[in-house]
C-alpha cells in the first residue's frame, strides 16, 4: 500500500503553494539544515527533499520543522530503510498531487517522461530547470556543496498560471544568496 505523503497533501488542496527543495545533503546535515531553515524564512510551506538524504537528522529536521514533506530514497539511503515507517520516505519515481498539479519525484534521472507537471530529481548535483511539452523538470543541485564551493537550493511557487523557481546558492560561512529567478507560464 502506497502513502500518499502521509495524507498531509489533502491539507494543502489550495491552488498555489512555496515549495521548497533540497537534494544530495549526503553527510552535510547542517548545510541542509541551512537551507531548509532559509527557505522556511522564504515562506517555504511543504519541502522536497530529491534523495541522498544519506543522514537521518536530515529527516530529523525535515520533521522538526512541522511542515510537510516529502523525501525519496537516493543511491545512498539504503541503510534508512531501518527508519522508514518514521519518516516520509518513498521509492522512485513517487507520483503525488499538490495544489492542483501533479508530481514525479525521483533521485536517479531515469524516468524523465513527461507524465506529470512537474518532475524533480536529483543524483547529478548540478542544478538544472527546463519548462518543456507542459513539463517543468528541476534539480535543485546539491545541498552538501560536496562537487563545488556551493551549496544549492530551490524555492518553486506554484500557481494555477504558472511556475516561479528561485535558484538559491550559499559559500561556505555565507548567507544563501537568490542567485537566479525563472517564470514559466502554464500552458
Amino acid at each position: 500500500m502506497k502513502r500518499l505523503i502521509r495524507n498531509k497533501t489533502s491539507k494543502i488542496s489550495k491552488s498555489s503553494v512555496k515549495i521548497g527543495i533540497i537534494s544530495d545533503s549526503h553527510t552535510k546535515t547542517n548545510y541542509a539544515i541551512k537551507a531548509i531553515d532559509m527557505l522556511l524564512d522564504q515562506g517555504a510551506e511543504f519541502f522536497i527533499h530529491a534523495g541522498d538524504i544519506v543522514e537521518e537528522q536530515t529527516l530529523e529536521y525535515l520533521e522538526k520543522t512541522g511542515k510537510r514533506y516529502v523525501a525519496v530514497y537516493g543511491n545512498n539511503d539504503a541503510h534508512l530503510v531501518n527508519v522508514h515507517n518514521q519518516y516520509n520516505l518513498v521509492q522512485e519515481p513517487y507520483y503525488f498531487k499538490l495544489a492542483n498539479t501533479s508530481f514525479k519525484l525521483m533521485h536517479l534521472p531515469f524516468y524523465m517522461s513527461n507524465d506529470t507537471d512537474i518532475v524533480i530529481f536529483g543524483h547529478t548535483h548540478d542544478f538544472s530547470v527546463e519548462y518543456k511539452g507542459e513539463t517543468l523538470y528541476l534539480n535543485s543541485g546539491e545541498v552538501c556543496a560536496r562537487s563545488k564551493p556551493l551549496s544549492e537550493c530551490v524555492l518553486l511557487k506554484i500557481t494555477p498560471k504558472k511556475f516561479d523557481v528561485k535558484y538559491f546558492t550559499r559559500k561556505k560561512k555565507e548567507e544563501f544568496e537568490l542567485q537566479k529567478e525563472f517564470a514559466f507560464k502554464r500552458d
